[in-house]
């Protein structure tokens, strides 16, 4: 039993810290896409090819669409993780750096831990939210210097929104009955898609396809890196981990972030990084890498691994 659940915790792990480094792309590539296309249309155009290459990995293996309430739940999963929180953050990287924006977007592991309190499907101890503490630690200093830059309060909100629907959807995925991880993504992203272009319609975007070389790799990375993979790589984790452990992901991603935004978008560093760095990577590994002997749950906790308890 204990090598068995060693075994799922490798994967797990492999899966976090991948997911994490393509992951961490994203914020800048959105900042070169939000610089040619309207935000939302980037968004749909973005989510609608990634949804394209899920569909096809599903026809290659041969995999169903769920039905009932594992539709519902795949349904919900990507209204709420890439509909609802990426028109709020692709509006707010308007105006925020890419590593700002992924900060704002940590706080996420707290969030994530009081949702799930609420929906029982984890209860709340002192040493759960303890592990939170260094890692919002590190997200407080690290964007200190950023806050104090002059971007527009509604920019900042708007990116923070979006991090609380993620946090959300996370817990909703954990309500409803195991979904395959490339059907749950397939369907998710179908659905998100479907609510960016409706809103980039309704908003009067001019949908056109990206013309310069910089938009189009970053749109090429956003959608087979950033989406498609990572995307998977996150579920994978979620179907062994708790709603709350998955979510230490979203500490891990600004580290990456960061220093691409730097190199890439010019975004300033400031000396924060050197101590809200290692505070962020102690907040991972006590939350997420270090497991506690015992995690009790309320009885009825959907198990997204497949094998009862």
């Amino acid at each position: 039993m204990w090598s068995m659940k060693a075994g799922t915790d490798r994967i797990a792990l492999t899966a976090l810290v991948a997911s994490a480094i393509l992951g961490g792309g994203n914020g800048v590539g959105v900042r070169f896409s939000n610089r040619e296309l309207d935000p939302l249309w980037g968004a749909g155009l973005r989510f609608g090819l990634a949804a394209l290459v899920m569909l096809a990995v599903m026809a290659v293996f041969r995999l169903k669409l769920p039905r009932g309430r594992e539709l519902a739940g795949a349904a919900l999963f990507g209204a709420l993780h890439v509909g609802a929180a990426f028109a709020l953050v692709y509006f707010g990287l308007v105006k925020v750096h890419g590593g700002m924006g992924q900060l704002l977007v940590s706080v996420a592991p707290l969030t994530t831990l009081l949702l799930a309190a609420a929906w029982r499907q984890e209860r709340i101890t002192v040493a759960a939210v303890a592990s939170t503490a260094p890692a919002i630690a590190g997200v407080t200093v690290l964007s200190w210097q950023a806050l104090a830059g002059p971007v527009p309060v509604i920019y900042v909100l708007a990116v923070i929104a979006g991090g609380l629907c993620i946090a959300q959807a996370a817990v909703v995925a954990r309500a409803f009955p195991p979904v395959h991880p490339v059907t749950m993504n397939a369907v998710g992203l179908s659905v998100g898609a479907a609510i960016l272009l409706a809103l980039s319609a309704l908003h009067g975007d001019t949908w056109a396809l990206p013309q310069h070389a910089e938009t189009r790799l970053a749109l090429v990375y956003l959608v087979l890196g950033g989406t498609a993979t990572a995307f998977l790589l996150y579920l994978v984790v979620l179907r062994y981990w708790s709603a709350s452990r998955t979510s230490y992901q979203a500490v891990l991603i600004p580290i990456v972030t960061v220093a691409l935004s730097a190199w890439l978008d010019d975004e300033p560093i400031g000396a924060g990084l050197l101590i809200g760095g290692p505070l962020i990577l102690a907040g991972v590994y006590f939350g997420a890498i270090r497991r506690p002997s015992r995690c009790p749950s309320p009885a009825g906790e959907p198990d997204l691994s497949g094998h009862s308890k």
